[in-house]
């Protein structure tokens, strides 16, 4: 093994601290080794999910001399379709499809196509896509208590909702900056936050500061305030979160925000067009939108449960003056006078049309009737959760369930789960399962297969447990391993593989 140069010269200083070091690297080479062996042992599973129709259909590694009829090429979109059709539009599958009933399709891909050579970028020849995005954002705002505050609530539409964080910071970053002289940014998450507030981080140089959960699984309210300082932009929290469906203290942050004058920003990505509408139906809804006047930004998808198709989202601000940050304008560009409201500059108008569309579609009736069916049946998931023993319901969440068990591998649960034909999503810290409940799980039938399959997988693990299929080993690998750079390796070896044709 080589001793780098920086320990080599620290032998000389310290005889007794160059064993320790020694000692330190030869136990980080043995995990090493026993890293690689494991990564060898999961690249055939890996490549089997980044890969999954290489044997089922033609690749294409180059363009065809000739191009191919158009029949042809709808023929092979279609056969690759129908098979990954069946899964979620049965209800086995965590979020990814909100609605997915066939006439909300057609009737979204028809606005699509009429629109499909709309470009925001060119507002002057698009007129349309104004309309049609202020609209949304208005309809968004009025939603979340715009309606309530004398404050000139705003907003842009995006991409989804990773965009609309990126965003959120990036303008917090630039307006801190410009306005109180902050150079060295920090914001304060739960460790509940979505990644995307870490990709944030890593794109804008802002630091990110975690605050850890208590008991109750939702975030450490003394220790996010004693977190904050004179360099916080902005203070986040979640409604709910991804991982447990758990809603931050809004009004607790709210009060700190207000107290250190910085940003809060509520991630309502998954509650944005549940929550209000929760609250209207009589479910227990604590305070967490522009009714709380400390909360400066949201973030709401209309691509998850505003039933607009994948590609839409809005991020909502207190007023104009924080808005402006977010946009981005060149005044002495040879190519002409350039702007941006958010990171493209081309952008799919046509989705903003069938955002539009879903939301003047469905009407408050639509969304009122659709969350009311959505949070009876989370009631049946949660309820055959909690009738098996080895399993533990995390915290008390509305919709977005998360369970662990003490005494049983939960990856190993999931992948059982999967073999019965679910989709569910693998958490860490604590090791869980969660499953986010939408329409497709309303229909007749599946929540009760979910009661029957649930119990099975666990008597099955329980028989079982030295078994190890599927993903579960990958899961366990990152739940356990002390060097996150190696799960971080994986996962790029993932996307490697992922876009290798």
């Amino acid at each position: 093994m080589d001793i780098p140069p920086i320990i080599q010269k620290i032998a000389h200083i310290s005889p007794r601290l160059m064993a320790w070091l020694e000692k330190q690297l030869m136990k980080t080479s043995k995990v090493q080794q026993e890293v690689d062996r494991e990564m060898e042992k999961l690249l055939p599973e890996l490549d089997r999910m980044a890969n999954a129709y290489k044997l089922k259909f033609t690749t294409h590694h180059s363009l065809p001399e000739e191009g191919l009829s158009r029949d042809k090429v709808l023929e092979e979109v279609r056969n690759i379709s129908s098979g990954e059709q069946s899964r979620w539009k049965e209800g086995y599958v965590s979020g990814a499809v909100y609605h997915g009933e066939d006439d909300h399709i057609e009737f979204l891909n028809q606005v699509y196509a009429i629109q499909s050579q709309s470009n925001p970028l060119h507002s002057d020849l698009f007129p349309s896509a104004g309309k049609f995005e202020s609209e949304i954002i208005s309809m968004t705002a009025n939603m979340l208590g715009a309606g309530e505050t004398k404050d000139d609530i705003c907003g842009a539409v995006t991409s989804g909702g990773t965009e609309s964080i990126l965003l959120a910071m990036k303008t917090y970053r630039d307006y801190y900056r410009s306005e109180k002289g902050v150079r060295t940014p920090n914001i304060i998450i739960p460790v509940t936050a979505h990644a995307a507030f870490d990709k944030a981080g890593e794109y804008f140089g802002i630091k990110v500061v975690k605050i850890p959960i208590g008991n109750d699984y939702l975030v450490d309210i003394h220790k996010l305030e004693r977190a904050v300082d004179r360099n916080t932009i902005c203070i986040v929290g979640s409604a709910p979160n991804f991982p447990h469906g758990l809603i931050d203290p809004i009004e607790d942050l709210s009060r700190i925000a207000k107290r250190n004058n910085t940003g809060l920003h509520v991630d309502s990505c998954l509650g944005g067009f549940v929550l209000p509408f929760a609250q209207k139906a009589g479910f227990s809804v604590p305070p967490f939108d522009f009714n709380v006047d400390g909360v400066t930004s949201i973030s709401a998808d209309t691509h998850k449960f505003g039933y607009a198709a994948k590609g839409t989202s809005v991020i909502l601000y207190r007023s104009p003056k924080l808005r402006s940050y977010q946009y981005y304008t060149i005044a002495d560009w040879p190519g002409g006078l350039y702007f941006s409201p958010t990171f493209a500059g081309s952008r799919p108008g046509a989705l903003s049309a069938a955002c539009w569309a879903a939301m003047l579609s469905m009407g408050e009736k639509g969304y009122l009737e659709a969350v009311t069916k959505i949070i009876k049946t989370a009631d049946k998931f949660k309820k055959s959760i909690a009738d098996i023993p080895e399993l533990e319901l995390i915290g008390d969440p509305l919709w977005v369930i998360a369970f662990k068990s003490d005494s049983l591998d939960e990856y190993k649960i999931m992948d059982q789960m999967t073999e019965k034909g679910w989709n569910l999503n693998g958490l860490h810290k604590p090791s869980c399962i969660h499953i986010c409940i939408t329409l497709r799980q309303t229909q007749e039938g599946v929540s009760e297969r979910f009661s029957v399959d649930l119990k099975e997988a666990v008597e099955m693990v329980k028989k079982n447990p030295e078994n190890s299929t599927g993903m579960a080993p990958v899961y366990g690998m990152a739940a356990t391993l002390p060097f996150r750079g190696v799960i971080k390796d994986i996962l790029k070896k993932y996307l490697d593989l992922y876009y290798k044709a």
